[in-house]
């Protein structure tokens, strides 16, 4: 019987300790707020002062090792049993991994980054303002969004989905400690990683809601002449933490797959309207340049620390992205591991670095290059609307395009679905942390944290917490650059235990989703 579907769905010290600690943050939060910013501030400025390069240099070797790993003999064992195959479609996967892992960045700062890059060229490399200021913005754009992110995410998702699905392991980021910590990955070494990874995963993801919560209100301000504010705010979280609620009690393969794919399904519609009704060619042609630029200056882009004095900058930008990648990466490794069971290590590889990357560079230089192209070419201001107000950038662009109510009623929807789905998969994700990684925790414990999330994100908002919000994020996310080496070093441990890989040679026609998805792949 499977380690983790025989495990206790109960709570304990993880759930309780992760509660108070939140709690705890919050009041101090509430209470005094000014000393919380300063105190974070304070945390920040040290950690990205004198440990801002390891944000650099890890991504880059983690990519380094997960391509080792596919082109060698290790890809072709499965996240399970050797006779197990994939639970999903492969669209419908994809679709999952796209939408429910990071789609509200793709509304927040879809436009929002290469407008702000095209501006205040990233190091100085470009005169604001020029096509060379149009290609390093997208370059950047990419670095940020792009493969370095999904090696964090994909690191953390194939170790927790070989551990669970091939080991047997309960769905915990400690269980993976097994190889280097023994039996003490159980105690309360294994706890306090667990507890870290809970508080990681609330506020980090809190902090994508409450910028989800900033899109709809400034998308409903613009179409129906709603008051913009707090209150407003505090409105559509709590209707949307009962939609994402009642959402991932319906379970994986329900509710964060019926609204993945309709994600994916109104962000393809907005996408080629905007590709073909906006200056195509201009845009084609600024995809392929910048493409071309960031491989080509890769390991340059990948390494350029604040050696001439760029630290704000990095702070801002590549700082700031890496570490919140960081933070991220056990839930989103944990929610990758759940759905990808019958993958194997070099579909897995190939599929969760490429083709989520493809799909943001391709959002991002149709929807940035095009606001780029409006304020190049035509005369807008649209990076002077973005620096006064950061969640009014999609909504500006989309205003010099036809029917622009129609398109700013499917952002806003877009935006609604994208943050229902991130907080659905982040229910789920806190649910089976805290039931000592069950797969299907109860129902109760999944509405209990996503009330705790939609309650945290509205604390935040009326205090003006949303800012040491993500600060916390970031000094939160300095403990993980640990864990991450240590997952690597425990999951190759367990690769070279596997002895002799055969090959694949299970017969064409086996190759089918089980149960639920019942279609050939």
């Amino acid at each position: 019987m499977n380690d983790a579907a025989t495990t206790r769905r109960t709570v304990g010290v993880v759930f309780w300790a992760s509660l108070s600690v939140s709690a705890l943050f919050v009041v101090w939060g509430v209470a005094a707020p000014d000393h919380q910013t300063a105190s974070m501030n304070a945390a920040l400025g040290w950690i990205t002062t004198r440990f801002g390069w390891t944000y650099l240099l890890l991504p880059l070797l983690l990519l380094v090792l997960l391509v080792g790993l596919a082109c060698s003999r290790y890809g072709r064992i499965r996240l399970g049993s050797d006779e197990d195959r994939p639970e999903f479609a492969t669209h419908t996967w994809i679709a999952m991994i796209l939408c429910a892992v990071m789609g509200i960045g793709l509304v927040s700062y879809g436009v929002a980054e290469p407008i702000s890059h095209f501006a205040t060229p990233p190091h100085g490399l470009a005169e604001a303002g020029t096509p060379q200021a149009a290609v390093l913005a997208l370059q950047y754009s990419f670095y940020d969004w792009g493969l370095h992110a999904w090696a964090i995410f994909a690191v953390f998702g194939l170790a927790l989905g070989y551990s669970i699905h091939r080991k047997e392991r309960p769905g915990l980021v400690s269980a993976l400690f097994r190889p280097l910590l023994g039996r003490h990955a159980d105690g309360p070494a294994g706890k306090a990683i667990d507890i870290l990874t809970v508080f990681a995963t609330l506020f980090g993801t809190t902090t994508s809601l409450g910028l989800g919560a900033l899109q709809i209100d400034n998308g409903l301000n613009r179409l129906l002449g709603t008051p913009s504010g707090t209150t407003t705010q505090v409105v559509i979280v709590v209707v949307v933490t009962v939609l994402f609620s009642l959402s991932a009690a319906s379970g994986v393969k329900r509710g964060i797959r019926y609204i993945s794919e309709i994600n994916l399904s109104v962000a393809s519609l907005l996408f080629v309207f905007v590709l073909f009704l906006g200056p195509t060619a201009f845009l084609v042609s600024l995809f392929l340049e910048s493409i071309g630029q960031y491989g080509n200056e890769f390991l340059l882009m990948s390494l350029r620390g604040p050696a001439f004095g760029d630290i704000a900058w990095l702070q801002d930008w590549t700082y700031f992205m890496m570490a919140w990648w960081v933070s991220w990466g056990a839930f989103v490794g944990v929610f990758l591991a759940r759905i990808s069971r019958g993958r194997t290590i070099r579909q897995f590889i190939l599929i969760v670095l490429g083709l989520p990357s493809l799909a943001f560079f391709t959002w991002f230089s149709v929807f940035g290059g095009s606001a780029i192209d409006l304020d190049m070419n035509h005369g807008t201001d649209i990076a002077g609307a973005t620096a006064t107000e950061i969640n009014s950038a999609f909504f500006v662009t989309l205003a010099e395009f036809p029917l622009p109510t129609v398109t700013a009623a499917l952002v806003v929807i877009l935006a609604a679905l994208f943050f229902i789905s991130g907080a659905d998969a982040n229910t789920y994700v806190l649910g089976m942390l805290t039931t000592h990684g069950s797969i299907r925790p109860r129902t109760s414990i999944l509405l209990l944290w996503g009330a705790m999330t939609g309650a945290l994100a509205i604390i935040l908002l009326l205090s003006g917490g949303l800012d040491a919000l993500q600060q916390t994020v970031t000094v939160s996310s300095a403990p993980f650059l640990v864990i991450i080496v240590g997952v690597v070093v425990c999951f190759l441990r367990d690769l070279r235990s596997e002895g002799a890989v055969e090959p694949d040679v299970a017969p064409r026609h086996l190759e089918h989703v089980t149960p639920e998805g019942r279609k050939r792949m």
